[in-house]
């Protein structure tokens, strides 16, 4: 009896419960706003309004403080009789800018950016619309502080400060991206992501190991997806959104899809896109480095080199990419809801160009090098409860599953092997965090977290004649990496002008690994790992009145090896070749920050944010030795042998610039400015440049916005990157960098001037529209082994019901 009490409390009684609600409107023109979000700290609560400006506000009846925020608007704090007097509706003054804006990702709780002493950037949906990126790689491209690096037109990988790949993390709706088998060197894997179903997109800047864990070292990149939309009366709310898009310089089509179906307490949301793009053209003007006016046509007999019509043409570049996403959403009462989504993505297999463009006695050194499919899925059930109680007044719970499947495929030009590497990551995690006020200036965080990685690696040779097939060497061992963490994290509002925070975490990581020695013969057969690691942060942010923020930040954070680091065989460069160690350990980093925004009036804002970060015990690659041996032979080349190994010390350092400028009520200026320089300890005691540090890079625009029309004047550049500043592993890489007049490798400064339009041809129906690299500039972003689109005209129609 008493379960059949507690079903009729959660779900039956809630039906009969009348809600309070709210409209917000823009105090000029009276329009509802949508996504402006109205929290408590008192109880602990926040709500968004919907696409007509409404939101629920019976869960603050009584309380005192409400605090209404949306970007571009004053922030207004209001009591619950207030705007009850007010007859439920708000008005929103717009201001030119805002210090205040709202951010998840510093620690995984809706929160004001103005109190969290981090540098935090937002990709807003408004910006993702003008823009129109291709990828979530490009997207990330849009903030003009992550620089993107690409070794093929199916590709984007992040650096931030100085930092890439498995030292940076990915979160999806909270949910941890990385896995076990996340390389030092680029990776492709944020291509999983559907641009059409991000609805926000946050980078926090330096370590974020004490919320995140391991891996957290340079950044951490949250993307949250479209949630379903509730409606707030007894109708059904529908809203059907689609999109087509054109691009030249690929031959772009794409196309998007979705729905989603809200009742008071149900939603459901579906999203589906299919991209597909042809070989990728770069620009006319440029480095005749970067021209590859041949391909190789795959033979049984004998490879067949052609001589390109479209000398600009990259080929192999071309490839396709189906994303869907099922979401649902029950809010059993205002104290409890339940959200459950399911996410795919699928590539088709796609080259990776830069390989292409290696040189073997005079002729092409590959016939084959391409990705195999690559696949991601993840179901993902999460559970929020808000009841006021001894250990906390807010509860998440999240349950994650992700299956990951890449592959590689190689085949040396006129050789009849074909090799293929594939692998497959079951990643299980289950995650709780907690939030408590403990008083009316101090709001409490902690959390609990497993991970358990399960990694199943193959090879497989393959005779092209007779398709018949053999075991060849796997890139990993079978392994599983697991993760045990704790982590509490405190806010303490010492004053009106002053926030405090400080957290600690403790992370212990597991990996056990089996390998085979049928191959190559290690003096191991396994390898296993237990380290714990513990990791913390304090800071303090400094608001003197609303035009000021100072904020400074110190924090440690760590990267646990992983099967990758311990166990992989690949070829680096021509000549060299990496083998397992099993007796790595954890390297850590320590971040100082200081960080100034200054609003001037209504006419100029500017923020300015210095950082300096020591990587200690950095995991790098080095020279090694295998039973007495220095070289073996792999793929049929003698090669020097290497490991990756503790073996160094890292130090990164650099300034992140921004400004935005009123210009009228219609024209704004906006400019961001990254500047960093790292090196790294090499085996002799002297030091070279980090790969991973980008030259300094930017992007200025000019917007000019009406009430139906945004038109927009932008500028992306980046630096030159001289042979002395390569990193001494990246200095021998031709195939991918140009060359100076004394034939050593550099990566040249570039420009590009683009202009984008948006045009609402009324409340549904949206015309967006760009010329990119209008001057077709043919360059590519450093260290990337493919060239960037020349001239491109992008057309998109979308529309939303």
């Amino acid at each position: 009896m008493k379960h059949v009490s507690l079903l009729f409390i959660f779900f039956v009684l809630p039906l009969f419960v009348t809600a309070q609600t709210v409209t917000v409107k823009d105090a000029d023109t009276e329009d509802p706003l949508p996504a402006v979000t109205l929290s408590s700290e008192n109880p602990t609560y926040f709500v968004t309004t919907d696409e007509n400006g409404k939101a629920e506000l019976t869960r603050f009846e009584g309380v005192n403080r409400i605090q209404i925020r949306m970007l571009g608007y004053r922030t207004k704090v209001l009591s619950y009789s207030q705007i009850e007097a007010n007859g439920f509706e708000i008005l929103m003054q717009p201001v030119a800018f805002d210090l205040n804006d709202m951010v998840v990702s510093a620690n995984r709780w809706s929160q004001s950016a103005s109190n969290v002493p981090s540098k935090i950037t937002t990709v807003s949906p408004d910006e993702i619309r003008l823009q129109n990126p291709q990828t979530a790689a490009d997207l990330l491209n849009l903030s003009g502080e992550v620089f993107i690096q690409k070794s093929q037109q199916g590709g984007g990988s992040p650096m931030i400060r100085g930092f890439a790949t498995n030292r940076l993390l990915y979160t999806i709706d909270g949910v941890r991206m990385n896995t076990a088998i996340f390389r030092g060197g680029n990776v492709q894997n944020v291509i999983s992501l559907d641009p059409f179903a991000i609805q926000n997109t946050e980078v926090l800047f330096g370590p974020g190991s004490v919320i995140y864990g391991s891996d957290a070292i340079g950044g951490v990149m949250s993307f949250s997806t479209l949630t379903p939309t509730l409606s707030s009366d007894e109708h059904l709310l529908t809203k059907l959104g689609a999109s087509v898009r054109y691009s030249s310089a690929n031959s772009e089509n794409t196309n998007h899809i979705d729905l989603s179906v809200g009742a008071k307490r149900w939603g459901i949301l579906s999203s589906l896109s299919y991209f597909d793009y042809g070989h990728l053209r770069q620009g006319s003007n440029g480095p005749e480095d970067y021209i590859k006016s041949y391909y190789v046509e795959p033979q049984l007999n004998n490879d067949t080199i052609i001589l390109q019509k479209d000398p600009l043409l990259q080929i192999p570049t071309a490839y396709s990419q189906l994303n869907t996403m099922q979401k649902i959403r029950f809010k059993a009462s205002d104290k409890l809801e339940f959200n459950y989504g399911l996410h795919y993505s699928e590539t088709t297999p796609y080259g990776r160009y830069d390989r292409h463009n290696r040189i073997k006695n005079g002729l092409p050194r590959y016939a084959e090098w391409k990705y195999g499919p690559q696949k991601w899925l993840m179901n993902h059930f999460k559970t929020d409860y808000v009841n006021p109680s001894l250990l906390f007044d807010n509860l998440s719970l999240s349950l994650a599953h992700q299956n990951f499947e890449e592959s590689r495929i190689s085949r040396d030009l006129n050789s009849t092997n074909r090799e293929i590497r594939a692998e497959k990551v079951q990643a299980y995690s289950v995650k709780m965090d907690f939030l408590k006020i403990t008083g009316d200036r101090n709001t409490f965080y902690y959390g609990f977290e497993y991970v358990l990685n399960d990694v199943t690696s193959e090879g497989t040779d393959e005779e092209i004649f007779t398709g018949t097939e053999q075991d060849g060497p796997a890139r990993y061992p079978l392994a599983t990496w697991q993760s045990l963490a704790v982590y509490i994290n405190d806010e303490f509002e010492a004053s009106e002008q002053i926030t405090l925070q400080g957290g600690v975490r403790y992370n212990q990581i597991i990996l056990d690994a089996d390998f085979d020695t049928q191959f190559y013969p290690f003096p191991f057969e396994e390898a296993s790992i237990n380290n714990g690691s513990l990791t913390g942060s304090i800071g303090a942010v400094y608001r003197p009145n609303d035009s000021w923020i100072i904020s400074t930040n110190l924090s440690t954070a760590f990267r646990a090896p992983n099967v990758d680091d311990i166990g992989k065989i690949f070829d680096s460069e021509p000549g060299a070749v990496v083998i397992p160690n099993p007796n790595l350990k954890p390297e850590y980093a320590y971040n100082a920050d200081l960080g100034i925004a200054h609003t001037f009036d209504d006419f100029l804002k500017a923020d300015i944010t210095g950082y300096y970060t020591i990587l200690e015990d950095a995991i790098v690659r080095r020279n090694f030795s295998l039973n007495g041996s220095d070289s073996l032979m792999y793929d049929g080349v003698m090669s020097r042998i290497q490991a990756l190994q503790n073996a160094a010390e890292a130090h990164v350092y650099g300034i992140q610039l921004g400004i935005e400028a009123k210009l009228s009520s219609e024209l704004e200026l906006t400019s961001d400015f990254n500047f960093q320089k790292g090196e790294e300890e090499l085996d002799d005691g002297s030091t070279s440049p980090s790969r991973h540090a980008a030259p300094w890079f930017g992007v200025s625009r000019i917007t000019y916005e009406l009430t139906s029309l945004t038109l927009e004047l932008n500028s992306q550049y980046q630096g030159e990157k001289s042979h002395s500043d390569l990193s001494v592993s990246e200095q021998g890489k031709t195939e991918i960098y140009a060359l100076n007049k004394s034939g050593d490798t550099y990566s040249p400064p570039w420009y590009t001037l683009n202009f984008k339009a948006l045009y609402n041809l009324n409340s549904s129906y949206t015309i967006t529209a760009g010329l990119e690299n209008i001057t077709d500039q043919r360059y590519r972003p450093y260290s990337s082994g493919v060239s960037a689109p020349g001239r491109n005209f992008i057309i998109s129609l979308s529309v939303k019901i």
